[in-house]
């Protein structure tokens, strides 16, 4: 007997049909004899739908009762899915996040899991029971419901994975698996049968909608294997784990793009030590994560600082900058895009760089900022152009 993690996505949930697919994939995983635990996320576009619902009301929700509201998404989706399994003879039975044992720092909207007490979902598995889990929340030192951010599911997925020892983690998406680039997006995108977490890490952090880049990393530190498969069509997905097969024949595994970018912009800051500390330490002190970072080259006593984050970070940012450290010209443009290719191979192979920079060029797409590591180069583009620049470097790359 094997324990079983399976989490579905909010479109695997999205209706009555979809639901009952669902039940059905669980009931078959637990009636071959598995232990088996669920996290499923709010059906559809209900979260979008919540949101658009508190802006009705006010353009400034303070971020517990945003928590307290988003919470409610996923409570509806378990209840649905463990009334389908009951329906269909498999017993079920349904835990919020904090009734599950979820933990969490006082960070609403993005709370972190700081530990994970098992015991209902175990005492649950010892009465033959499959529990179904809402992801994407849990409970603060305060009682108060937390949330953990968008993609939040695929992260409690993992983290009640790890604190099982599950012998199986897998993330059911509306698609089989992942890909060298987005397959609805690119003609000629191709399913990866296995890829590294630290590609799959860049991947997700790149803008690669598969999985939540905070799942990944959770995976990689406990070792938690992952598996991406559809849950309409039965087939082999992509597994995620620490070593993947034919390293040396792919030089890239992905190409991937994000438009939720903003460029912000600080001019005339003082070119004296300790500034880049001021700057960005206040905007970690406000959760406020930070992408490419520009400086130009000092003159007359000052200098230029970019820098990229996320747009819904971007009016925080802005406050911070011209409230509490006193810059006046500051300003934020959200007109641009990344695009980025990630590949293991590349610290090994000369001109992969080159390939991608001739593959924008011959498409007569302008370069902004351009970021690189060890296995990852990313470049910021007009916006409009990001499609076409995704579809020109795959082309590239993978032809």
């Amino acid at each position: 007997m094997a324990l079983i993690v399976q989490k579905f996505g909010g479109s695997s949930v999205r209706d009555r049909e979809r639901i009952f697919n669902v039940a059905r994939i669980v009931a078959n995983t637990h009636n071959a004899g598995n232990d088996v635990v669920v996290v499923v996320s709010a059906q559809g576009d209900t979260t979008d739908d919540l949101i658009a619902k508190a802006a009705e009301i006010t353009h400034n929700p303070s971020a517990r009762e945003m928590d307290m509201l988003l919470a409610t998404g996923e409570q509806i989706s378990i209840a649905l899915l463990a009334m389908a399994l009951n329906e269909i003879g498999c017993h079920a039975t349904s835990l919020t996040g904090w009734q599950a044992g979820f933990r969490t720092n006082r960070a609403y909207t993005k709370a972190r899991i700081t530990r994970m007490e098992t015991e209902r979902i175990t005492s649950e598995l010892a009465r033959n029971r499959v529990v179904v889990v809402a992801g994407f929340q849990g409970i603060n030192k305060l009682d108060d419901i937390t949330t953990l951010g968008r993609g939040g599911s695929d992260t409690s997925a993992v983290a009640i994975a790890a604190a099982l020892h599950a012998d199986r983690c897998q993330i059911y998406t509306d698609v089989e698996g992942v890909y060298t680039a987005d397959p609805r997006k690119v003609r000629n995108a191709r399913k990866l049968p296995e890829i590294t977490f630290d590609e799959m890490l860049e991947l997700a952090s790149l803008g690669a909608q598969v999985l939540n880049n905070r799942s990944v990393e959770l995976a990689k530190k406990y070792n938690v294997e992952l598996e991406v498969l559809s849950s309409l069509n039965p087939m082999p997905g992509t597994l995620v784990k620490e070593v993947a097969k034919d390293m040396e024949g792919m030089l890239i595994k992905g190409v991937a793009k994000d438009t939720d970018v903003a460029v912000i912009t600080i001019m005339n800051v003082p070119d004296e030590p300790g500034m880049s500390f001021k700057i960005f330490g206040m905007l970690a002190q406000k959760n406020i994560n930070v992408d490419i970072i520009l400086q130009s080259t000092g003159r007359d006593g000052k200098k230029d600082v970019i820098f990229t984050c996320s747009q819904g970070d971007a009016p925080v940012a802005m406050r911070a900058l011209k409230e509490s450290a006193k810059f006046n010209q500051v300003s934020c443009d959200n007109s641009y895009a990344k695009v980025s290719i990630v590949g293991a191979g590349m610290q090994s192979h000369s001109g992969v760089a080159a390939s991608m920079f001739e593959a924008l060029a011959n498409n007569n797409i302008n370069i902004h900022m351009i970021s690189t590591s060890e296995i990852k180069i990313s470049c910021i583009i007009d916006r409009e152009e990001a499609d076409r620049a995704v579809s020109a470097i795959h082309d590239s790359l993978f032809d």
